[in-house]
């Protein structure tokens, strides 16, 4: 049975200025090995990496009914992807949720439906 769905759109071009004025901000959304794989991107990749990361998780929060604030934060939610590329939540651990990211040059979109356990 569902539990909640979200969905999150950004602007790459909103994201790369914000690194480019906030030197941490990557630090501030990005959680574990995020950070990790951010750092290994090219320059021209990680505007758009970041965002997609962004948009999973505002698109989580929406879907878990909270919202990124005081009972959940940005380094509460960790994307991993698998063998094969394919996103998922890493954390948290104890809730069944399914991941879609895109990008297209503009925008990067995540859509979130979160299961009852």
């Amino acid at each position: 049975m569902i539990k909640g769905i979200g969905i999150d759109l950004i602007e790459i071009g909103r994201i790369k200025e914000l690194i480019e004025r906030q030197e941490r901000f990557p630090g501030r959304v990005l959680a574990g090995r995020e950070n990790e794989e951010y750092s290994l991107l090219p320059t021209r990749r990680r505007a758009e990496y970041l965002a997609g990361r962004f948009a999973a998780k505002e698109a989580f929060a929406k879907a878990l009914g909270t919202g990124i604030g005081a009972s959940l934060s940005f380094q509460d939610i960790e994307v991993g992807k698998d063998e094969l590329g394919k996103p998922y939540f890493v954390r948290p651990e104890k809730v069944k949720a399914h991941l879609s990211i895109t990008h297209t040059k503009e925008y990067a979109a995540a859509h979130v439906v979160i299961e009852e356990s």
